[in-house]
Parts: C-alpha cells; sequence; structure tokens
C-alpha cells in the first residue's frame, strides 16, 4: 500500500516514539507500507527536521527520513491546479503526490486539505490499517 506522509507525521514519529505516527513509520520500515515523496516533499522533510525547535540530533534525522528515502517510492506528481488549497498552499505537494501514487495521505492536519476519503488523520489509518 502506497502512502504519503505530511511532514507532521515525520516530526510525530521522531518526537513521540510508541505513538500513531512512529507506529506508520515503522509500518514503512517493516515495507508493509511503501512511502511515495517527490523532491518538493524531500526538500521540505529536510528543512523542518532541522528546526531548531526541534532538536534533533543528525542521527534521529536519519532514523527518520531513511526509511523513506530507501524503502519509499520517488515519483513525478501530476499537478493538479484545480484542486483549491485555501488553508495552506505549501500542503498541495502532498495532495499531489497521493493522487499521483494513488496512495493514502497521512496527515495530523486534515482542515489543510480537500475532504476526501484517501486522506486520514494518523489515528484514523492506525485504527484502519495497523
Amino acid at each position: 500500500m502506497n502512502v504519503v506522509l505530511d511532514t507532521n507525521i515525520l516530526v510525530s514519529a521522531a518526537l513521540s516514539p510508541g505513538r500513531n505516527a512512529s507506529n506508520i513509520l515503522a509500518g514503512v520500515v517493516q515495507g508493509r507500507f511503501t512511502a511515495c515523496y517527490d523532491s518538493r516533499i524531500l526538500e521540505e522533510y529536510e528543512r523542518v527536521l532541522h528546526y531548531p525547535k526541534f532538536k534533533l540530533t543528525s542521527w534521529e534525522i536519519y532514523y527518520v527520513l531513511s526509511p523513506v528515502m530507501e524503502g519509499g517510492m520517488r515519483i513525478m506528481a501530476r499537478p493538479l491546479p484545480d484542486v483549491s488549497f485555501d488553508r495552506d498552499e505549501t500542503d498541495r505537494k502532498f495532495y499531489e503526490v497521493a493522487r499521483t501514487c494513488h496512495g493514502i495521505l497521512i496527515t495530523g492536519n486534515l482542515a489543510h486539505y480537500p475532504s476526501e476519503p484517501f486522506i486520514m488523520s494518523p489515528g484514523d489509518f492506525y485504527r484502519r490499517y495497523l
């Protein structure tokens, strides 16, 4: 199953081991799910995980990013300009990648996205698939 992890999922996985986000990332590590991404998503992951406020070490960042990059699938997302992103245009990339790879977009910010069945909170995804 293909999944697209919003950046807040990776931050939560790094900061809160044993919670839904870290269990979802463990599913990626175990090969249960394939994390899909594109260059825009990777750039955001790198930038946000290095924010000083998170106080993540290089090793912690590597631990979070390596399963996504090594076991994941890099794709060329199809632009979807007709979909509105009033709250945060920067979230469009996650939506486009999820639609292109036919994956489930997992996010802690459901309000930032259109209401679609393939967009789930970490809790809903965990209850349904883990």
